[in-house]
């Protein structure tokens, strides 16, 4: 798919520029199912209570139980100490089977209600109009229409593409967006198409109208869920000890019980009070308090990783956990939650950090006056948006993470980003290239003229500048200012902090060329983030 020319995409899935008739998506949907991965199959309640019990423990304790109960029964006069025995003894693993299942299901419940949130929509062309239709109706063969924002419901080849960026990090870990063509590329992995998006992935920049190739299973994403579907569950370093601790004392129990049996009974002592004694014996050496106190204790572990918003679903995981010795982990979005924030700013020689974290325009820049032109200047030159927090969700960016620290440190320095732009609109941009590492926009200031404003990698912009901004005033970027720049990006990259470079200029009209935009800047300053 990723080689087809864009003019034969739609005819080689069987489509149209209007997309498919609701005839013929009702026929493909009988025909390939539903947009959905399939539920993962749980056992029926009453059957997972069950297999609370089938412990090797668990199993030892019954028969305890089971032997005290008849010890009891058996003996002459009956012991109600005994009898109170078993039923400690069957409270124990009764409790101990309690503690288990509620948590698991519990934690499949709070799991089920996270994937409730989820949105279920998307717009799709059927019958040549543009419809909101459930994710899980489309087919393949339908034209989607995707914007900044939305989270791509099936996997497709786009046919258009305006300035479109997907983040790919639900699949590949990586959260920096990727740029989308609609062109044809060279038949390679699935996940290196440049001209597909995939399930599970979300539309930060541009518009892009895609048609559909696969869904549900099909998809990239539900070959990654069947593969962790079948995934074989192993026991846990804990149950591996239990159970031999388990078959071990059984062992024993056993052995001095029959032990002592077989000496008592040939001093002359009652058959059924020798019994009953061998019994109890073997009832003693098991220590019936211990599935409680090991549920109790890891439960109380669950509860604590609870409040740091980490969900177990089995309590034996904990402890599992607790063993690990290495963990083999992507880092963002599991190890970081995938944002971007600038925690410091540097502009006319004099260093300026920035308090807060995340998204969340919460917190101030040290003395901000002299960087507020800085920020200013890099705020409109992104393309991102910030989002306010609607219901439980959080500020939020929609497009590139780098650009979202910029916006909120913007918000931080008590810039409006949004009345920025509108009192100084866009007229023209050059997008970031790799090969440049450079991005410039062009805007109208209120007198009628226009200014350049670029950021990019700092050893990259520094070449193309020739003066420096000093308070306000141009001054030229001497070898000494020069060196103090790059001493200063270097300062922020050896404390492990990704450094972007901003500059201006003034140019003569709307449409000036990438190298008038890109010559005689004015560096405005560094900003560091992490």
């Amino acid at each position: 798919m990723p080689a087809v020319p864009v003019s034969d995409v739609l005819a080689v899935l069987r489509s149209s520029p209007r997309g498919l008739t609701s005839a013929e998506a009702a026929a493909r949907r009988d025909r390939y199912g539903p947009n959905e991965l399939p539920g993962v199959r749980r056992g029926q309640v009453w059957r997972r209570l069950v297999g609370q019990f089938t412990d090797l423990f668990a199993v030892v304790l019954l028969v305890s139980s089971a032997i005290t109960f008849l010890a009891y029964w058996l003996g002459r006069p009956r012991d109600p100490a005994t009898l109170q025995l078993a039923l400690a003894i069957l409270g124990v693993v009764l409790l101990n089977a309690g503690i288990g299942f509620a948590q698991e299901y519990s934690a499949e419940r709070t799991a089920e209600s996270l994937q409730a949130m989820v949105p279920r929509t998307c717009r799709v062309l059927r019958d040549g109009e543009r419809r909101e239709l459930p994710a899980r109706e489309l087919v393949p063969g339908d034209v989607v229409i995707l914007e900044a924002g939305d989270a791509v419901p099936a996997d497709c080849r786009l046919v258009q593409a305006q300035e479109a960026a997907v983040n790919n990090a639900a699949l590949t870990g990586e959260s920096d967006p990727v740029a989308r063509v609609a062109a044809p590329v060279a038949p390679g992995p699935p996940l290196q198409a440049r001209n597909c998006v995939f399930m599970g992935t979300d539309l930060v920049a541009g518009t892009a109208k895609a048609v559909v190739f696969a869904t549900g299973s099909a998809t990239e994403f539900g070959r990654i869920f069947r593969l962790t579907a079948a995934a074989p569950r192993q026991r846990t370093p804990l149950q591996r000890q239990v159970a031999v601790m388990a078959r071990r004392v059984a062992g024993v129990a056993l052995a001095t019980g029959a032990a002592l049996f077989a000496v008592r009974l040939p001093s002359g002592q009652p058959f059924v009070d020798t019994f009953v004694f061998s019994l109890g014996v073997m009832v003693a050496l098991v220590p019936e308090g211990l599935p409680a106190t090991l549920s109790v204790s890891l439960a109380i572990g669950v509860r604590r990783m609870a409040r740091r918003h980490a969900l177990v679903k089995q309590l034996l995981a904990v402890e599992a956990l607790g063993s690990t010795s290495v963990i083999c982990t992507d880092k963002t979005g599991t190890l970081t939650q995938a944002e971007m924030t600038v925690v410091q700013v540097w502009a006319d020689g004099a260093s300026h950090a920035v308090s807060g974290v995340g998204y969340a325009p919460v917190g101030e820049i040290t003395e901000a006056g002299p960087v507020r032109e800085l920020l200013r200047a890099a705020a409109l030159c992104s393309n991102a948006r910030l989002v306010p927090p609607t219901g439980r969700d959080p500020w939020r960016v929609l497009g590139d993470t780098t650009e979202g620290a910029l916006l909120v440190a913007a918000r931080k320095a008590g810039l409006d980003p949004a009345r920025e732009e509108a009192g100084t609109p866009r007229v023209a941009e050059h997008p970031f290239d790799s090969a440049r590492k450079l991005m410039s926009t062009v805007h109208r200031d209120n007198d009628g003229g226009f200014f350049a404003y670029v950021k990019g990698a700092p050893l990259e912009l520094l070449a193309h500048c020739d003066a420096i901004d000093r308070s306000g005033t141009t001054a030229p970027l001497s070898e000494a200012a020069r060196t103090q720049v790059v001493a200063a990006a270097d300062g922020m990259a050896g404390q492990g902090l990704r450094v972007l470079a901003v500059a201006r200029r003034p140019v003569s009209g709307p449409r000036p060329s990438l190298g008038d935009v890109e010559s005689e800047l004015t560096l405005l300053g560094l900003a560091g983030m992490y």
